[in-house]
């Protein structure tokens, strides 16, 4: 194992990680009553595929941590994690700025009206309801899973490995889910931007 980076504050770092989770869960969450009409020039959906690529990039690096920790590469481990999380805070950037400046878009909405007509559902037909399982499970799973990476990453930066290991195998397959679900997400809607 490798030795610890952080000296063990648990107060400190509790209220840390409540703060920044509940800034970014409030964030969010006022994301779908609030839209900027600002014209950058470019096509702004572009960080929507940005946060497909991040996406995509967080689940192989989790698929690496995992199998690399197996074979006892713990630094090796330890730095695909760390990047694991730098690419999370940059695809929590990303994600803010595209639905702050492109606003919601509805799935199926084939004419790109912001309504989605019973013609324009029953073209979609059963994909409509795939689309919303996986963003009805992928929503409250992103929400929620913040807290337990940041507690999963304190317990591996402070030594505390038998805990680390107990939140990772919790953590570590939700965060996962979250990602590919996130890649999912972006390929159903995508067409309808």
């Amino acid at each position: 194992m490798l030795p610890p980076v952080l000296a063990k504050n648990d107060k400190k770092a509790n209220w840390l990680i409540l703060i920044f989770s509940l800034v970014v869960f409030v964030a969010v969450s006022a994301l779908s009553r609030i839209k900027l009409d600002v014209d950058l020039g470019f096509d702004v959906h572009v960080f929507a595929k940005l946060n497909a690529i991040l996406n995509s990039m967080v689940s192989l690096l989790l698929l690496a941590g995992l199998m690399v920790v197996r074979q006892g590469k713990y630094l090796l481990h330890k730095r695909i994690m760390i990047t694991a999380l730098v690419l999370s805070v940059i695809f929590l950037v990303s994600y803010i700025c595209h639905h702050l400046l492109a606003g919601d878009t509805r799935f199926g909405d084939i004419d790109h009206d912001g309504l989605v007509t019973e013609a324009e559902k029953a073209l979609v037909g059963s994909k409509r309801t795939f689309y919303y399982i996986i963003l009805g499970t992928h929503i409250p799973l992103a929400g929620i899973i913040l807290p337990f990476i940041l507690y999963t990453a304190y317990r591996a930066l402070i030594g505390e490995w038998g805990k680390h290991v107990k939140l990772a195998r919790i953590t570590w397959p939700v965060w996962l889910y979250v990602s590919v679900t996130g890649v999912l997400v972006y390929l159903m809607i995508s067409p309808y931007y």
